[in-house]
């Protein structure tokens, strides 16, 4: 099942390889066993700047954003989030519709900036954020103690089996 879309902006052509993140992606839908496609985003800075400032409330750029398309998420801004959207919407779709599990959107520049601070290559850094990005579509969170350490044991198993896969 190909289930994930990957899309990569023209600046970062030729040095994200589109298979081989689609393939991440799809390896951690398959470890979870979920069966819903996503979309996978190779973005820049100020793209993932403006979308956390728009739908968290935070002026900052950031690695990795995870839009679920069954959740709103945490908004931390000041006031209320651009959008009315709640828990209560239900949309009634034909059951041969995949309404997808959501969007996960990285900065290339900064998995490449994380990359470089931490002595790895830049393709290990996207992997590994598109498998985080895709917890967080799947409810996993880091905010407290105990649920980091799941979605970090959760991150190391799926991405041995997977960059093992891809290596074969």
């Amino acid at each position: 099942m190909d289930s994930v879309s990957v899309q990569i902006f023209e600046e970062f052509d030729g040095l994200v390889s589109e298979r081989f993140l689609g393939r991440v992606a799809q390896l951690t839908l398959e470890h979870e066993q979920i069966e819903r496609s996503l979309s996978l985003v190779i973005a820049d800075d100020d793209t993932v700047r403006e979308l956390n400032r728009t739908y968290r409330g935070l002026d900052q750029t950031t690695d990795v954003l995870s839009f679920a398309f069954d959740n709103q998420g945490e908004y931390y801004g000041e006031g209320s989030p651009p959008s009315d959207w709640t828990e209560d919407v239900e949309f009634i779709l034909p059951t041969s519709v995949d309404v997808g599990l959501g969007e996960v959107i990285i900065s290339y520049p900064q998995a490449l900036r994380q990359a470089t601070e931490a002595g790895r290559d830049v393709n290990d850094e996207l992997a590994h954020l598109t498998t985080h990005g895709i917890l967080h579509l799947l409810g996993h969170d880091h905010m407290v103690d105990a649920e980091q350490e799941v979605m970090a044991a959760k991150e190391t198993a799926i991405l041995a089996e997977a960059l093992g896969a891809l290596n074969e």
